[in-house]
């Protein structure tokens, strides 16, 4: 391939952004074009595929601390950015080097020029994204684990190339409605396309329309389900302003006063579920973590752009709440917090997102 020589890392983001104008077009032969002629990457990969409408980025925090402070390599994919493109691509939540993503750029740029001229036509920016961190964790980072985050729905989304290890759905929710359909059943059935033949599933899905086709699919895959208020179950214990104390309990252990530093009862929600996991891990794959590295990591856990303190007097705080399942959870916190104190609120949305719904909470 003809290397492009951009002379700096903004050159080749720019190059990636201009990818945007072309949308969103749902389906994987564009990525498995391109992993086949780079001769599937993505197998030398042990990926943990973590997917749903609200907590995916939470979960993956959660996840990741725990697995650092037990001595593991981990890689984080996430999106969309909060700071600066790099963000989206991590080890050990370190952003990718200006140099690998530029060399990597490089690399797939000839790619995409050249599946633009065939029948499939160009790829996107998300699917561009996606090929460069397959390349960044399979042939230059080489992490122990990468925590895979499902971009937009799960089936025909970019990331569901990868057969990982684990799949993990975190809840399901109106969002992207567009795209996924408008009732709840549709968005689980888009959902529920990461699972895979044989890889077990950890879900906090609990909602009684979305649960069965969630369990239908697991069930067709002959995938083991791991299901909270069945398979698992938490209950919060006490909470102050700096931090929330929960308790965890599966068929495979028990923990008491685990503490946490993000704020609001969604967040114990999101920490079950990376519990779950790990412990899933730990039985299927000898993954070897204790409950010392559970503590920490959990108590250790931030997540830019979650209730994020900005500012102390004023107090300020940065949500990226974005559907009406996220304002109810960002909703709930203020409430538990902070209902003694008037609040101002500063909200913005994309033009495509269900706004009366969202300001009602």
């Amino acid at each position: 391939m003809n290397q492009t020589e951009w002379k700096s890392v903004d050159e080749a983001i720019e190059w990636i952004h201009s990818f945007l104008t072309l949308g969103i077009k749902p389906g994987l032969k564009r990525m498995e074009w391109m992993l086949e002629r780079c001769g599937h990457p993505e197998r030398r990969v042990k990926f943990i595929h973590v997917g749903g409408t609200n907590g995916k980025g939470s979960t993956v925090s959660y996840m990741r601390h725990v697995l650092q402070e037990a001595g593991y390599e981990v890689g984080s994919f996430t999106s969309p950015y909060i700071e600066r493109f790099q963000n989206r691509i991590q080890i050990n939540g370190q952003d990718i080097a200006d140099h690998d993503l530029l060399s990597l750029a490089q690399k797939v740029k000839p790619l995409a020029e050249e599946l633009a001229e065939t029948e499939l036509g160009a790829p996107t920016e998300f699917e561009i994204v996606t090929m460069i961190a397959i390349l960044y964790y399979a042939t230059v980072a080489y992490p122990d684990y990468v925590l895979w985050e499902v971009g937009l729905g799960g089936r025909l989304d970019s990331t569901n190339v990868v057969v990982p290890i684990l799949s993990i759905i975190t809840n399901v929710g109106f969002d992207h409605i567009h795209i996924l359909g408008d009732r709840i059943e549709e968005i689980a059935f888009e959902k529920a396309g990461i699972i895979k033949a044989g890889i077990p599933v950890v879900t906090g899905v609990t909602d009684d329309q979305a649960l069965p086709v969630i369990a239908e699919k697991a069930k067709e895959m002959k995938a083991t389900l791991y299901t909270l208020n069945s398979g698992f179950h938490y209950q919060l214990e006490s909470f102050t302003e700096e931090l929330q104390t929960f308790s965890f309990q599966s068929m495979f252990q028990q923990y008491d006063h685990l503490l946490l530093s993000m704020k609001g009862p969604h967040q114990v929600h999101n920490a079950s579920l990376a519990i779950m996991a790990l412990e899933v891990l730990k039985q299927y794959y000898a993954i070897i973590w204790d409950e010392e590295h559970l503590r920490a990591g959990l108590q250790k856990t931030e997540w830019m752009g979650r209730l994020e303190k900005i500012n102390e007097q004023p107090l300020t705080y940065l949500d990226g709440a974005h559907n009406p399942e996220g304002m109810e959870a960002l909703s709930q916190t203020i409430q538990m917090y902070y209902s003694d104190r008037p609040i101002t609120v500063i909200f913005s949305a994309m033009k495509d997102k269900e706004m009366k719904g969202m300001l009602k909470k």
